[in-house]
């Protein structure tokens, strides 16, 4: 078993004035992560419901809250816009940041479709602006070193994924994930992230097939979906919010695996089954990292380095790689509705 420090942060001269956008369950995991980390100052949260917003302020040590959108995006004193709203309001919300020329940070999944997505990018881009997908999975050490140990060749070539993230979670009216109309459904929420993590492997798959539930008014419930690469390569995926599966992933190749243990996605341990038949069968190496705070601060402390080094994208989590992954998802989404 092998134990790996955490990074140290890396200071900065002057600080970064960030807005927070939305007071749900994920703004209350993010905003204390954001909070630590140094040159970054969480100056403003807003909500559609001012007390909403009055509230969250009052809980999280914020100076000020709002309701109004378009003030907030108007006010100079603002360089970056967090935004964790529900999926469906993701494009009109960031673009309209990016025009009024704020740097954005959007929570997965970015945009409904690949267009949308695409079309974020242009206007980042026109702008000079940075804009990213917010894939904290992507910058986890965990993630790292598992792309650093398919490099190294520890398993040979990969050749095959798998990788579920499927949570029974409550119908009783108080969740959006069964809400429609609030982005509800498990593809663009849980989906997700095995399509992302095949992606990082394999690249944009060349084939995709899926199947699975689907309500009457549109909703995914489950599915599950095969993603082909060239030269015989293949990711299983699977999501769901109606069950559970195993809440890992691993990664195949010629001489081992590696496993991401559960959830995988934000796990802080990774399992190399190699080098010999009892690390493969019996003893694989374990490798731990410990968890920073609620495990986004390493996501946020590369926005927060990228912004002030000029960038407009991040090279780890790129427009390009979002874009593919959208596809990918709007292909398994195609596949799902014509089949319901």
């Amino acid at each position: 078993m092998t134990s790996v420090s955490a990074a140290a942060e890396l200071p900065s001269a002057v600080n970064q004035r960030w807005a927070a956008i939305g007071t749900g369950i994920i703004s209350r995991s993010v905003v204390p992560d954001l909070q630590a980390c140094e040159g970054v100052d969480l100056v403003i949260v807003h909500s559609r419901d001012a007390d909403k917003a009055a509230r969250f302020a009052s809980e999280f040590g914020i100076n000020q809250s709002t309701d109004d959108y378009t003030a907030l995006l108007a006010d100079s004193a603002i360089d970056v816009v967090y935004l964790a709203t529900p999926f469906a309001t993701h494009h009109r919300m960031a673009r309209a940041a990016l025009e009024a020329g704020k740097h954005v940070l959007v929570e997965k999944p970015i945009t409904m479709t690949a267009s949308d997505a695409a079309d974020l990018f242009a206007v980042a881009a026109a702008q000079g602006v940075f804009l990213m997908e917010a894939m904290w999975m992507k910058f986890s050490p965990v993630f790292l070193r598992m792309k650093k140990e398919i490099a190294d060749g520890a398993i040979g070539k990969p050749r095959n994924l798998r990788a579920s993230f499927c949570i029974p979670f409550p119908s009783d009216g108080d969740s959006s994930k069964w809400d429609v109309s609030r982005s509800g459904g498990a593809l663009l929420d849980q989906g997700i992230y095995p399509i992302t993590l095949g992606h990082s492997v394999f690249g944009e798959p060349i084939g995709v097939t899926a199947a699975g539930t689907v309500r009457e008014d549109g909703l995914d419930v489950a599915e599950h979906f095969t993603l082909e690469f060239s030269d015989g390569r293949f990711a299983q995926c699977s999501s769901s919010m109606a069950e559970f599966s195993e809440l890992t992933a691993s990664i195949g190749g010629e001489t081992g695996w590696l496993t991401l243990t559960p959830p995988f996605w934000a796990t802080t341990d990774l399992e190399i089954h190699a080098n010999s038949a009892h690390q493969i069968f019996r003893a694989p190496e374990l490798i731990e990292y410990p968890r920073v705070g609620n495990g986004y601060r390493p996501m946020l402390q590369s926005v927060r380095d990228a912004i002030l080094t000029g960038l407009t994208e991040h090279p780890a989590h790129t427009a390009a790689d979002t874009v593919a992954v959208m596809r990918t998802i709007d292909q398994v989404h195609a596949h799902l509705t014509q089949k319901s």
